[in-house]
């Protein structure tokens, strides 16, 4: 484990009006996604839209490092670059997925595990000689009724502290994402309780399996009103519920928070983070995002796999890549977008 290296690449991810930007679809996920805007799935296709997305004009403004699936960390750009080196070369930092999906836990019905720790070390270190200098881990707890149980919570706690120290062993800094699930119709409370619960079972588990804070980054949900809700939250109850619980459950230490949209709107999304930096000065930790749809979805509905329109959709990432990087410094608003527009 190399702390000084770990922290330099934490903090680095965190950089403020930076964010990450989630481009670690597995294959099955990218190949839905393009269904639904028409675009044919094939390798060629999935490489092509990946390369696009990191040599978008001026990204590195705004995204201080990208997540890849392990297709593209094995794939090249169009002129034979590797794609950990081409993001590198243009100040992206290159990161890698590393789980295996979140599964059925067994006698659990509606409930997930996510699997992936056998082999795991060998995995980061074949990545980390490709290039790799983060690494990140998904669980999902999903909010119904009489769910999630707190052997759900237990044990994606466990998992993802096992993942977190093999990272750091392995001289990567982990993303540990406990993504708790805006489906379902519950309310703000709702999820606070919730997220209260998953962030102390994870940091106790990290803190028992003797993972350094300063060396990792969290990948947050918002304190956020389920998607069918009957009344949901606004940006302000959001944004002050989100950052009660993580002041509750959080250590100082960490290097950074960044949230996952989690299947919010765009604009919402980008309101949300902003809320929070807006509104809460003199935090322990940066708070910024690692977005995947909340960036990607307008350019890939504008793309459509047309190299005609491929300078047209960089545009569209790069709006709300700086979008983003303003809200992650407290400095959005709303006319931006309609500037932009």
């Amino acid at each position: 484990m190399n702390i000084a290296e770990l922290q330099a690449t934490a903090r680095a991810m965190v950089a403020r009006g930076k964010g990450l930007l989630a481009m670690d679809e597995s294959s099955p996920t990218i190949a839905k996604r393009f269904k639904k805007v028409g675009i044919e799935d094939t390798v060629d296709n999935r490489r092509t839209y990946r390369e696009l997305l990191v040599s978008t004009p001026g990204l590195g403004s705004f995204i201080s490092g990208a997540i890849l699936y392990d297709e593209t960390i094995r794939q090249s750009t169009s002129d034979g670059t590797p794609f950990p080196k081409y993001m590198a070369d243009r100040g992206i930092i290159p990161g890698i997925k590393v789980d295996k999906g979140a599964k059925n836990l067994a006698g659990f019905p509606g409930e997930k595990v996510t699997e992936g720790l056998d082999a795991l070390r060998e995995r980061l270190i074949e990545y980390k000689g490709m290039g790799a200098r983060f690494a990140k881990w998904r669980a999902v707890i999903t909010i119904g009724p009489d769910i999630p149980t707190p052997t759900c919570i237990d044990s994606n706690a466990h998992a993802l502290a096992r993942y977190a120290a093999l990272c750091q062993e392995a001289s990567l800094v982990p993303i540990v994402e406990p993504e708790v699930l805006i489906d379902g119709s519950h309310t703000l409370e709702r999820c606070y309780d919730v997220s209260l619960q998953t962030l102390r079972a994870v940091f106790r588990e990290l803190a028992g399996h003797r993972v350094a804070f300063e060396g990792m980054v969290l990948k947050a949900s918002m304190v956020i009103s389920g998607l069918e809700a009957p009344k949901r939250a606004g940006v302000e109850e959001v944004a002050d519920a989100t950052l009660r619980c993580l002041l509750n459950t959080v250590p100082a230490t960490v290097a950074g928070v960044a949230f996952l949209s989690g299947g919010q709107g765009n604009e919402e999304a980008t309101a949300h983070l902003n809320a929070m930096n807006a509104r809460h000065k003199n935090l322990p930790w940066p708070l910024t995002f690692s977005y995947s749809r909340a960036l990607q979805q307008p350019v890939m509905e504008h793309w459509r796999a047309n190299p005609a329109n491929a300078a047209a959709a960089q545009k569209l990432l790069y709006h709300r890549a700086r979008m983003n990087g303003a809200a992650a410094t407290g400095s959005y608003n709303v006319q931006m977008e309609r500037e932009a527009a």
